[in-house]
C-alpha cells in the first residue's frame, strides 16, 4: 500500500499544512498530532470523529487513516434520532472529539478520546491498510429512509485526488481555502486530505464569509472550493466589494460543487472578475466522476467531462446505453472506476441494488452529454426528472432559465400529477420582490422562449425560501410534501 499522504514524513516540515481561523499546524506538528492520535485508536476497526469545522477534527481523521482505521464523521447538527441509527450501525469503538466539545445523549454512551493538536507523539509509523480496506464510513442524507453508511476504500481516496490533481494541475504549491463542513466527502476529501495529499495548504475559514474568502485568496491562497449557496452570496456581494473582486480575479482556481451552481451566478462572477467558475461531479458513493478541466473550456452548466479512471455512460430506463452525444438524450449516469465505494455497511440488498451486473454504480442522477463529451446534469431521476406530455424533461436546465429572469430571486421545479400530461411542471418561486411577484404567464412565456414550449411551468407557487441542506442543496421532498 502506497502512503496516502507522503508529505507528512517526506515533506517540509515547518510548512504549514492547516490552518484554521488563527490556529494552525505545520506538517511536522500535524505528524507528531496524528501519530499520536493513530497510536491511539490502532486496531480499534472503526472509530467515530465529531466532525466540526477544527484542527481536531482534521487531525482525528488523519490519525485514523495513518492506523489504518476507518474513521465515522458525525454531523454535529444531527438529530438524536439519526446519531442513534448511524452510531448502532456503525458500532464504532470509540469518538474523537475536541477538548470541551459537549455531545449530545447517543454520542456519550461511547468511550470519548479527547484530541491533543499540541500532542508530541512519536514520527507516524508506517500506515496500515491495503488499498481495497476501509478509510472512511460516510452516511448518505437519508431522504428515502434511514442513512446508508458508505464505505469508502483507501483506493477510492487515493484515485479520485490524484485525478484531481491531474484535471485541476493540483500541486503543493497550492494554498486552498473553503468554509465547507467536515462530515461530508467535498469538505474532508477534497477540502483536506486534498491539499495534504499534494503536499499543499489548506486554510479553512470555520465559517463562510465573503469577508474571509477575499481576505485569505488576497493573501496568498490559490484555490477556493464551495456550494452554489456560497457563490451565490458572492455574485450578490462583488458589485460593492472591490477586494472581493480583486481576490475572485487573482485565484488560480474557483470550484463549485455538491449541487448546480445556476448559470446566472456563473455569470455575475466572470462578468465581475474575469474568472469563471469550474464544476465538478461527485456524490458520497463514487467521490469525483467528472470535472472541467483547469486546462479546458469553464462551460457554465456542465460538470466536465469524466476524470481519469472513471468509466461514465448513460442509459435507457431499461439499462440500455445511450450512444448519441446530442446535448439532448436524458439518460440515468451510470459509472465503473477505482473511485467507487465498496459497500453500504450492513445493507448487502442495498449494495446489490446499486450496481449493474457489470459493475458500473447506478448513480440515479439524469444528464446529456455534449458532442465534445461534456456532461450536462439535468437531475435526479426520484425528484428532478418530469415526464410530460410525451417529453422526458430534466428540472435544471428550467431551474436555470426561471433564475435569468430579474424577478426571481431563488426558483425550484418539481413535477405533480396531471391528468392530461402525466406530470406538469410546477416552478416554486422566491421572489426578489415579495410585493410584486411575477405571474405564471409572464414565467411561462420567460421559459418557452428560451427553451421549448414543452418544458414551460404549468403552476407558479411561491416562497418565502426554499427548503435547503446544510450543503446548500434544495429539499425538494419537502416542497412536495409542501
Amino acid at each position: 500500500m502506497s502512503s496516502l499522504f507522503p508529505a507528512l514524513t517526506a515533506g517540509p516540515d515547518e510548512k504549514v499544512a492547516l490552518r484554521f481561523g488563527d490556529r494552525s499546524l505545520t506538517y511536522a506538528e500535524l505528524a507528531a498530532a496524528a501519530g499520536a492520535v493513530g497510536e491511539r485508536v490502532r486496531g480499534a476497526g472503526r472509530v467515530a470523529v465529531w466532525a466540526t469545522p477544527a484542527l481536531e477534527t482534521a487531525v482525528a481523521v488523519m490519525g485514523a487513516l495513518l492506523a489504518g482505521v476507518a474513521a465515522v464523521p458525525l454531523n454535529p447538527r444531527s438529530g438524536e434520532k439519526e446519531l442513534g441509527h448511524i452510531l448502532s450501525d456503525s458500532a464504532p469503538a470509540l469518538v474523537l472529539a475536541a477538548p470541551g466539545d459537549e455531545l449530545p445523549g447517543p454520542v456519550r454512551g461511547l468511550e470519548r478520546v479527547d484530541v491533543d493538536v499540541r500532542a508530541a507523539g512519536p514520527a507516524p509509523a508506517p500506515e496500515g491498510g491495503a488499498d481495497g480496506d476501509p478509510a472512511l464510513v460516510v452516511y448518505t442524507s437519508g431522504t428515502t429512509g434511514p442513512p446508508k453508511g458508505a464505505v469508502i476504500p483507501r483506493r477510492a481516496v487515493a484515485s479520485t485526488l490524484d485525478a484531481l490533481a491531474d484535471a485541476w494541475q493540483w500541486t503543493g504549491d497550492d494554498v486552498l481555502v473553503h468554509g465547507l463542513p467536515l462530515f461530508h466527502v467535498h469538505g474532508l476529501v477534497l477540502g483536506v486530505l486534498g491539499p495534504l495529499r499534494r503536499g499543499g495548504s489548506v486554510r479553512h475559514l470555520e465559517r463562510f464569509g465573503t469577508e474571509g474568502v477575499a481576505r485569505e485568496l488576497n493573501g496568498g491562497a490559490t484555490m477556493l472550493f464551495g456550494v452554489p449557496t456560497m457563490y451565490h452570496r458572492i455574485a450578490e456581494a462583488l458589485p460593492g466589494d472591490p477586494e472581493l473582486v480583486k481576490a475572485l480575479a487573482g485565484a488560480r482556481l474557483l470550484v463549485s460543487g455538491s449541487a448546480a451552481l445556476p448559470v446566472h451566478d456563473h455569470e455575475r462572477i466572470a462578468a465581475a472578475t474575469g474568472r469563471r467558475v469550474i464544476e465538478r461531479y461527485g456524490m458520497t458513493e463514487t467521490l469525483m466522476n467528472t470535472s472541467v478541466r483547469a486546462d479546458g473550456e469553464p462551460r457554465a452548466g456542465t460538470v466536465g467531462v469524466p476524470l481519469p479512471g472513471v468509466e461514465l455512460r448513460l442509459v435507457e430506463e431499461d439499462g440500455s446505453p445511450i450512444a448519441s452525444w446530442d446535448g439532448e438524450s436524458v439518460g440515468e449516469i451510470q459509472v465503473r472506476g477505482p473511485n467507487l465505494f465498496t459497500e453500504y455497511l450492513n445493507r448487502p440488498d442495498a449494495t446489490a441494488a446499486a450496481f449493474t451486473e457489470d459493475g458500473f454504480f447506478r448513480t440515479g442522477d439524469m444528464a446529456v452529454r455534449d458532442p465534445d463529451g461534456y456532461v450536462r446534469i439535468v437531475g435526479r431521476k426520484a425528484t428532478d426528472l418530469i415526464k410530460s406530455g410525451g417529453y422526458k424533461i430534466g428540472a435544471g436546465e428550467i431551474e436555470n432559465a426561471l433564475l435569468e429572469h430579474p424577478g426571481v430571486r431563488e426558483a425550484a421545479v418539481t413535477g405533480e400529477p396531471d391528468a392530461d400530461l402525466g406530470e406538469r411542471i410546477v416552478a416554486w418561486i422566491v421572489p426578489a420582490d415579495p410585493h410584486t411577484p411575477p405571474g405564471l404567464d409572464e414565467l411561462a412565456d420567460h421559459v418557452a422562449s428560451r427553451l421549448a414550449p414543452h418544458k414551460r411551468p404549468r403552476v407558479v407557487r411561491h416562497l418565502d425560501a426554499l427548503p435547503r441542506n446544510d450543503m446548500g442543496k434544495i429539499m425538494k421532498r419537502a416542497l412536495g410534501d409542501g
